[in-house]
């Protein structure tokens, strides 16, 4: 995790805080190919540590601990500058400091080469991972003391400074924008997605509208007028088409209800009042008036909640259907009851003919699988072994509190 920008949006004062007193997440370890370097850049790091400690004992004189310590505080903001460039200044900052002590007047320099090395790393690695502010904080923090303590050449090492800085610089702003344009490129790939979702959703309900919903139309309009048009008709037949017409209208308004949703971008869509579990007892009704011979045991419950009594009602509908459809004119059974904090549906159906063995459930039962999952509960559906076909359907009433 790079430094976070939200130190730079306090102020000027903001980005120095977080420099010298901040806490640092430290940023991914190397990974891939990169860590099989490791072995090999300590190994070169203890070469160099022995390094400054011979060219110090030739130009320094002071104690064999003292010389382990300046040798070892030289290159240790290396190994740890990867994943904490904060830390890594901060130490290359104090070693600025600790490393002039006791250098020899003719020294062109009063640091050895390699902490200088290390100094510039460090100044570019962390202005790499950085803010400009935090950067621009860093490099004159470290300036000063080059200028105060560098002697002649400390124009020049503050000028190696400021340019180390300014190569981080340029690769940090060239990244962010490089992450900028993914993080745009992904919104756009996002909004072009959502486009064709709308887009194909209103081709759907525009399809649907223009065919499906002009034939409904019709089989009503003909149902509701054949007794005008056809004289001599019996009184069971103007019955059944009035049931056909009133199911053909009753399918027209789910169909609104559909295409409603369908064109809302947001799925938020106004509808009508949602059919439950005491509008049941209608759609049996309007099945028997179709002629499919069925017996409901639908007592009085309380305590059913909205999806649940819709669910229940869905279920109920696409069992009847399915029985009308695949076993006309036999005997359908439906039982409701209260099983603890469930409601518990049982349609059952007696097979006119058996199911073939390549016969497949279709989607109607596919989605009733899929309403009483996303509510928590079972359901079961197959040939009982004893001549019916049975629907068994276990739903929470009050789904929400689960």
């Amino acid at each position: 995790m790079e430094t976070t920008d939200r130190w730079s949006r306090n102020g000027v004062m903001g980005p120095l805080v977080r420099l010298t007193f901040g806490r640092e997440t430290p940023r991914p370890a190397a990974r891939g190919r990169s860590r099989y370097l490791l072995p090999l850049i300590l190994f070169l790091l203890v070469g160099l540590v022995a390094v400054v400690w011979q060219d110090l004992l030739e130009h320094r004189t002071l104690p064999a601990v003292v010389i382990g310590a300046l040798a070892i505080g030289s290159l240790l903001p290396v190994p740890i500058v990867y994943r904490f460039p904060l830390y890594a200044w901060r130490l290359t900052f104090v070693m600025i400091f600790l490393g002039v002590i006791n250098h020899a007047p003719g020294e062109a320099w009063p640091w050895n080469t390699v902490q200088i090395i290390v100094t510039l790393f460090v100044v570019a690695r962390l202005a790499a991972v950085s803010p400009s502010l935090v950067t621009l904080w860093a490099v004159t923090l470290t300036v000063i003391p080059v200028l105060l303590l560098g002697g002649h050449n400390s124009g020049g090492a503050a000028i190696a400074v400021a340019a180390a800085a300014v190569i981080g610089d340029v690769l940090y702003r060239g990244r962010r924008t490089r992450e900028l344009l993914a993080e745009k490129e992904e919104l756009n790939e996002l909004e072009r997605a959502k486009r064709a979702v709308l887009e194909e959703r209103t081709r759907i309900a525009r399809e649907m509208h223009d065919v499906v919903a002009h034939h409904m139309s019709m089989i009503a309009v003909q149902a509701e007028t054949a007794p005008y048009r056809l004289t001599g008709l019996p009184d069971e037949a103007k019955d059944e088409l009035a049931t056909i017409a009133a199911a053909a209208r009753e399918a027209l308004t789910d169909m609104r209800r559909l295409l409603g949703v369908l064109r809302s971008e947001n799925q938020e869509a106004e509808r009508a009042p949602q059919p439950g579990y005491p509008e049941i007892a209608e759609l049996v009704s309007t099945a028997r008036k179709a002629g499919l011979p069925v017996t409901g045991d639908l007592p009085a419950m309380d305590g059913i909640d909205g999806t649940a009594g819709l669910t229940a009602y869905r279920i109920v509908q696409e069992a009847l259907a399915n029985a009308a459809r695949h076993a006309p004119g036999g005997p359908v059974s439906l039982i409701a009851r209260a099983d603890g904090d469930d409601l518990e549906l049982r349609v059952a159906n007696e097979l006119t003919t058996p199911p073939g063995p390549a016969h497949k459930p279709g989607h109607g039962l596919i989605g009733m699988r899929e309403r009483v999952a996303l509510l928590g509960g079972e359901l079961t559906a197959g040939p009982d072994g004893a001549g019916s076909y049975r629907v068994l359907a276990r739903i929470p009433r009050q789904p929400e509190a689960r």
